[in-house]
């Protein structure tokens, strides 16, 4: 049994993102060979500022705690976000700041500059929109945030990931967002 963990770091409820994320949870709900789990970080009640860093620990919130459990319950992460400014929502950062903790998602060694990636084993679907036309995105910016997404978030953790763009969101047409919302149904039913 695939055990998928859907993040929704859009923190409108009226968004597109937020109908891919129900679109992706109802295929992989339809996929008896899977179980599914979802956060919406916009219902997550918990302070998404790292005030201290990592010099003075201070108590997780019980909405964080839970998402950490989800997380390492999870084989799949499927985040589900829009692009501004380049990267993620500040939503999306202060969960990671608060919840992708040295001892849970990655162990820095005492002796040498290495790390160890505690969620090693794991793969990510990143699922993102944009008003930015992808090829502009990819020539003029390099996939910026998908690079931070990959690299210094996900793949510091240990977790495999690939993405899914959507964009230009801002002149699509309803047509055309039909069809991404079938394309995400089907990755959800694939567990993809």
């Amino acid at each position: 049994m695939k055990k998928i963990l859907i993040i929704n770091g859009h923190p409108d409820k009226e968004s597109l993102c937020h109908a891919f994320t129900d679109a992706y949870q109802k295929g992989a709900q339809s996929n008896s060979q899977q179980e599914v789990r979802r956060l919406d970080l916009i219902d997550l009640k918990f302070d998404p500022i790292l005030r201290y860093g990592y010099r003075v620990p201070y108590e997780l919130e019980p909405d964080l705690l839970k998402a950490q459990q989800d997380i390492l319950w999870a084989d799949h992460l499927v985040w589900v976000y829009p692009i501004w400014w380049g990267t993620f929502p500040a939503l999306v950062k202060g969960f990671l700041d608060r919840a992708f903790l040295p001892g849970f998602a990655f162990k820095y060694h005492k002796e040498d500059p290495f790390w160890d990636k505690l969620l090693k084993g794991r793969t990510a679907r990143v699922i993102t929109t944009m008003d930015t036309p992808d090829l502009f995105y990819r020539i003029m910016y390099r996939y910026a945030g998908h690079k931070i997404m990959n690299r210094q978030v996900l793949g510091f953790s240990g977790v495999k990931a690939a993405f899914t763009t959507f964009a230009p969101i801002r002149n699509s047409k309803p047509e055309q967002r039909a069809k991404w919302l079938e394309q995400v149904t089907s990755l959800g039913k694939e567990g993809k």
